[in-house]
């Protein structure tokens, strides 16, 4: 069958070779997933650079997220019969054209819901939805709170937007460029980044940072309310939020979000639930995100420098099945 393999870390355009395996059997209570579509995320690349060589294993396949089709099911599979349209998840795997997963690790998508979407489904609006509980659980009430969301332009940052505004709190997208902006209607106030918008004046409840690095350790120094909290759950940037930033500030909540220590502790039920309302947030647009291509694997490389432009204006799909 066809897949992807790393055998060594680095660059992700040199590092991740297209290769012919063999197609196993599934076992026990495993299922074998035909993937449809998988998307690429920077958690996809991450890995591949040797950032995270501690908990990463060589060799492995990347892709953490996509949809696919049960074609063969294990003895021990009762849940899942070949058919059923499936979001697999919990390890990396899923840029290859057959995948074997444990069935309590795989979610069945409702029908009215495109691959295209569906290959959506799990990292961002699972982030977004852990965010803005995050957020309850720290001021209870999100009526009329003030949140900074930076890098705002990314499909994610256009989730918490529309998220937090169905919770009464005035969102504040901080963008790159000006080319997102007409993505982010729901947006209180939009700063975007070398245009004059100066941040720093205003002050937040919270910020939802994606970005990490020396923005992150000016918002919190200048641009945080006493009382307020700071959640990272992403670093664009390359480079960590400095310590004395965070100790400057001992009047404020800094916390990170993880998707992957949420997902491995969370528990059968509650994963069940978020997809439930991550499928209902797709069919009734909340979590729509848009599309700028779609690749066969074959045309990874293509795939991996369409990734990399900074003029990409949506998330880049590949197709395992040619």
């Amino acid at each position: 069958m066809r897949s992807t393999l790393v055998r060594q870390f680095g660059d992700p355009g040199q590092a991740i070779e297209l290769v012919e395996v063999p197609r196993p059997a599934p076992r026990g209570d495993e299922v074998e997933v035909e993937i449809s579509l998988a998307a690429i995320n920077p958690s996809d690349l991450i890995p591949v650079t040797g950032a995270y060589s501690a908990r990463t294993t060589l060799p492995f396949v990347p892709g953490f997220e996509g949809v696919g089709i049960v074609r063969r099911v294990g003895p021990d599979v009762e849940d899942f019969k070949a058919g059923d349209r499936v979001v697999p998840i919990g390890a990396s795997g899923l840029w290859q054209q057959f995948l074997l997963r444990p069935a309590e690790w795989c979610f069945r998508v409702p029908d009215g819901i495109e691959d295209a979407q569906a290959a959506m489904s799990y990292i961002n609006p699972l982030t977004a939805l852990r965010l803005v509980e995050a957020l309850r659980d720290h001021f209870g009430s999100l009526e009329d709170r003030q949140v900074g969301i930076t890098a705002a332009g990314s499909a994610i940052g256009g989730m918490l937007v529309r998220l937090l505004a169905l919770e009464g709190a005035v969102p504040t997208a901080m963008l790159r460029s000006e080319r997102s902006r007409g993505r982010l209607d729901k947006a209180h106030r939009i700063l975007v980044a070398g245009s004059g918008d100066r941040p720093m004046s205003i002050q937040f409840d919270a910020v939802l940072d994606a970005v990490g690095g020396a923005p992150a350790g000016e918002l919190i120094g200048q641009s945080i309310r006493s009382g307020g909290t700071f959640i990272q759950y992403g670093a664009l940037s390359g480079a960590p939020v400095s310590q004395p930033a965070i100790g400057g500030r001992p009047d404020i909540r800094f916390a990170f979000l993880w998707l992957r220590t949420w997902v491995h502790s969370a528990g059968r039920a509650a994963l069940e639930a978020a997809f439930l309302r991550s499928f209902a947030g797709l069919q009734s647009g909340l979590f729509t995100s848009p599309i700028a291509a779609t690749y066969p694997l074959s045309r990874l490389a293509d795939a991996l420098a369409h990734q990399a432009d900074p003029g990409r204006d949506g998330k880049i799909l590949l197709d395992p099945r040619c």
